[in-house]
Parts: C-alpha cells; structure tokens; sequence
C-alpha cells in the first residue's frame, strides 16, 4: 500500500534532559510533554555512591555536565535541563547558576535545573513560604532548605524519609502522609522534591485535598523547559500549569451565581469554617484511581516503603520557623 500521501512524521521539537545515573522515572518526564515535543535523554556515569550530598556533588560536576550536553547536541535540542534536584541545589543559588552556565557554554543552547526551575515556578504562583516533602536523609533535606533560605523562600515544616537509595520504588501512599503532615502553618504552596521520586498522579489529589498548590521535582523542570520552547506542559488538574486551578477547586465546579467559600490552607481532616459550603473531595477515592509508576500498590504499608519510618521530630509539630 502507497503511504506516502501521509508526508511522514510531525515535525518535533527536542528538549535535552541530562539526568543522574540512577534516575528510573523517565516515563514520567514524558507524561508531561504534548505530542510536538520529544525528549532525549542522557545519564551521568555511574558512581558507587548512595544518595547523599556526596553524591549530589559528584553527579553535578561541571565537566560531567559539559559532556552529558555535548552528547546531546547530536540530536539538536532547543533547550537543555539537569534533571536532578539534589544535584542543582547543593552548591547554593549561585552554584546553580554556575551549573547552568557550564551548560549553555558546552551545548550553544538555553539550560536549566531542577532548582532553578522551582524558584521561577515559586515566582510563577507568587509562593513565599512552602512546605517540604523529601525522600532524603536530614543533611540533605537541611541542604534544600539553606537553598530556599538563601533565595528568599521560608519554610513552614518538612517531612523526610532518610533513604539513600530505591527513592523511585516510593509508593503514592507514603508521599500523601508526608504532605499531610508537613503543612502547617498555611504555606503558600507544597514542595515535594527529588526527581527519582514518582509525582503525577499524586499532584491533583493533593492540591484538591490541602487547598494550595503542590509543586513536584519533575513537574517544575519540564514546566520551564517547555516554556522555554514557548510550549505548555500537560498535566491534569495541576496549579502550576493550570491558572484556572491555582484558584482552588470551587473555581472548576462552581455555577454563575454560586459562591464557593474554599477551606483554610491547613485545614485536611474534610471540616470546613460555619457558613462554608462542605466540598466531597474523596481523596482515598482519587488516589485509588490514580496509576503509579513504580508498581507500588496506593494503600501504604504500616512503615514508609524500606522500614525507615519518617522522622517523628520533622512530621507535624516540627515545623520550621519562617525564613
């Protein structure tokens, strides 16, 4: 049969997407891009490390990241990101950039990381003080957090899980109990951080159920690499990339006439303020219908996935005092 009155594939548009050796969600990163856009992916060279800030540092370096983005300008991407977040705030904000330079020299092309991204899509929804979800060890977790601090953000409370390997094997189930413990204090938006730590499904589940928007590692890089294309990421119900969700669920359902007043930030346990309207959000219901990457089942075990409860003292009542 005579195809070629099709006249061949769409044209694509290439994002480059340097990411650490043990990344394991690049079908994630995919979940967000329209069909116009491809991604080629490349891997820094293994290293016996485990995750720590040892490891951030030896997974960033800048002559590793120079030859990850010389490989890929093969393939001609219009924009290059390092898909780590560990790596891309390790050295401070002004590391970041250096970071990002080394890129832009060795590749002729925009780049940008994970860390930087989180800070424009900060900008973005106008966030001055967030909420952090890690899967990290506490000096990591204390990493990001002199990261914000050092860029201006504050943080209201944390939660981390203290793994040094497997991050993506995390079920959903245990990186909802995080979030729900580590909003206090109303935060302006929910950070949950880490690449290789599955994300897109959970997103819309949580912003309906705290009231803010939620923000994830891999959600933010590909937001600004397709920006920087002029494209818009794909994603359901998600604030970041939606400017009808970052005003609240009520603004998806509610009628000409009919006012919905949303719940306080903090408020999760499903009361609401007198004269407020009850809104059925049905987390356990979302979360149920939700796939996973990883092939972990949504309802949780009694631990946190590798029997590492997280940390009682950074759950709830450890909030951190705003920057």
């Amino acid at each position: 049969m005579d195809v070629s009155f099709l006249g061949g594939p769409l044209p694509q548009r290439g994002v480059g997407i340097v990411a650490p050796f043990d990344f394991a969600l690049d079908r994630e990163l995919w979940r967000w891009v329209p069909d116009d856009v491809s991604l080629h992916l490349t891997r820094t060279p293994f290293v016996p490390v485990e995750v720590s800030l040892d490891l951030a540092r030896l997974v960033s370096e800048h002559e590793t990241l120079r030859e990850a983005v010389r490989a890929l300008s093969a393939v001609a991407p219009e924009v290059v990101a390092y898909a780590c977040t560990s790596g891309s705030f390790v050295g401070g904000t002004a590391g970041e950039r250096a970071m990002t330079a080394a890129m832009e020299d060795a590749g002729d092309v925009p780049a940008l990381t994970t860390s930087g991204a989180l800070l424009d899509a900060l900008r973005e929804i106008g966030a001055r003080r967030i909420a952090l979800v890690t899967p990290y060890t506490k000096s990591v977790t204390d990493s990001l957090e002199e990261y914000l601090d050092e860029a201006g953000i504050g943080i209201t409370g944390r939660c981390y899980l203290g793994l040094t390997r497997h991050i993506w094997r995390v079920p959903y189930r245990d990186v909802v109990d995080m979030a729900r413990e580590a909003v206090v204090d109303a935060p302006d938006a929910l950070f949950i951080s880490c690449t290789n730590l599955p994300t897109y499904d959970v997103i819309p589940q949580l912003e309906a159920e705290l009231r803010m928007p939620v923000l994830s590692a891999n959600q933010v890089t590909m937001w600004a690499a397709l920006r920087a294309l002029g494209k818009q990421a794909v994603g359901p119900y998600q604030a970041l990339l939606d400017p009808v969700a970052r005003r609240g669920p009520a603004a998806m359902t509610s009628s000409p006439g009919t006012s919905l007043t949303q719940p306080l930030a903090h408020e999760t346990d499903g009361l609401v303020e007198p004269g407020e309207q009850p809104v059925d959000h049905e987390p356990e219901a979302a979360l149920a219908g939700a796939g996973t990457e990883s092939g972990e089942p949504l309802e949780g075990s009694p631990d946190l996935g590798y029997g590492q409860p997280a940390h009682p003292e950074e759950r709830g009542g450890g909030a951190q005092p705003p920057a």
